[in-house]
């Protein structure tokens, strides 16, 4: 009898497997942790871990995916307007995930990093444009989405590198330059995108 994904037997052994790996990122580079870590650590077997995980990898994707989106605290943005609250409650969560995961050694993983955080902006940004722009091309909201999804991961990165002053001024400056662009495109109707 093979248990459905939202069987909250599988939930919770998924979380126990994630955990797992959270503790022992805490303890050890991503390379060095072994399958055998994990499922010693969580109380499995081998079995159990691949029929959640394909691997270690995707292990590590899925663990950053779901932290980032408590982080971003997802919920809260699906009915927000794209407003200057928005933009600065974003790029707090995208930095705050940046510095949690610079204290557990994730080198040679940026990539992947970056990319995660880029899909799951890209992800509430085309949220956020579709409920304020419901007469607008499909495809010009994702291009658009995309866009601010790159330069919100950008100035997160910049921000790291350089800055001095918390997230939230860093971010607040440049806010009304962005909240203007999205007003123009609504305005023209993005047909030039």
């Amino acid at each position: 009898m093979t248990q459905s994904k939202s069987d909250p037997r599988v939930i919770r052994t998924r979380k126990l497997i994630m955990d797992a790996f959270i503790e022992l990122s805490g303890q050890k580079e991503f390379k060095d942790i072994t399958v055998k870590d994990i499922t010693t650590e969580a109380m499995i077997n081998r079995a159990t871990f691949y029929y959640h995980f394909e691997d270690i990898y995707d292990l590590l994707e899925k663990v950053l995916s779901e932290v980032l989106l408590v982080n971003l605290n997802y919920n809260i943005y699906e009915n927000d307007d794209l407003n200057e609250e928005a933009f600065v409650r974003i790029f707090k969560a995208v930095t705050n995930f940046q510095k949690s995961l610079s204290t557990r050694c994730h080198r040679g993983y940026e990539d992947t990093i970056a990319r995660i955080i880029r899909e799951q902006l890209e992800i509430i940004f085309y949220k956020m444009l579709l409920k304020q722009n419901k007469t607008e091309e499909d495809q010009t909201l994702k291009v658009t989405a995309v866009i601010l999804s790159w330069g919100i991961y950008g100035a997160s990165v910049e921000w790291r590198r350089n800055s001095k002053i918390p997230p939230e001024e860093f971010i607040k400056s440049v806010v009304p330059y962005i909240i203007s662009g999205v007003d123009q495109g609504k305005k023209i109707g993005c047909k030039g995108i």
